[in-house]
């Protein structure tokens, strides 16, 4: 049941549309936090993505992080990758095709994870494919803060540039650049489709 209501948490998706680039903070702390409500999917009639969905699938992801670090210190590995498992169903676009996912902490080989078995190695590890990833979900996030640069949105398809600043439980903060694209699928729900994320440039 708490892997359903995280996955529901993690489909935002509304009715209108927002064209305009916009400056927005939002954060997401605390395991277990209730998630906020969410409007209904989509109808085909309505194929367009709004802010207040972005915003949303944005806060969604942060609560997810956490929500896997957490599983993991209080039940360990099965319970940290069952929990991811139901957030890349619920929140990323695998099921339509590649996802274009190159996360922060990765080399070649292996730096691009276009496949959902790339993807779950990265955030808990433990993948013999996989041999450098040391589960990047599992290093005690407390609270994740997206601040966004802008939100560009067309139709179905919405993208967004900006920051994200993630607290582990000793409170050291960590922020990356992170670029994210969003579509809807054909059931109306907001999938992530793009996600790059990298360390920012210290001019050395």
């Amino acid at each position: 049941m708490k892997l359903k209501l995280l996955g529901a948490a993690l489909l935002a998706s509304g009715l209108l549309i927002s064209t305009q680039a916009h400056a927005h903070a939002a954060g997401a702390s605390a395991p277990r936090a209730a998630a906020p409500a969410t409007a209904p999917a989509a109808t085909p009639a309505a194929r367009t993505i709004t802010e207040a969905q972005v915003l949303a699938a944005q806060q969604a992801w942060g609560r997810a992080l956490v929500q896997i670090s957490s599983d993991f210190a209080s039940g360990g590995l099965a319970r940290a990758t069952a929990t991811a498992s139901a957030v890349l169903d619920a929140a990323y676009g695998y099921q339509m095709g590649p996802v274009l996912f190159k996360p922060t902490l990765t080399t070649a080989p292996h730096t691009f994870r276009t496949t959902r078995e790339g993807a779950l190695a990265y955030f808990v590890g433990n993948n013999p494919a996989f041999p450098n990833d040391r589960g990047f979900a599992l290093k005690g996030w407390t609270h994740v803060e997206v601040r966004n640069a802008a939100v560009l949105i067309h139709g179905d398809v919405a993208k967004t540039m900006g920051n994200v600043t993630l607290t582990n439980r000793d409170g050291s903060r960590t922020t990356v650049d992170k670029t994210w694209g969003f579509r809807l699928d054909p059931q109306g729900n907001l999938r992530i489709v793009l996600h790059h994320s990298s360390l920012p440039f210290t001019g050395s």
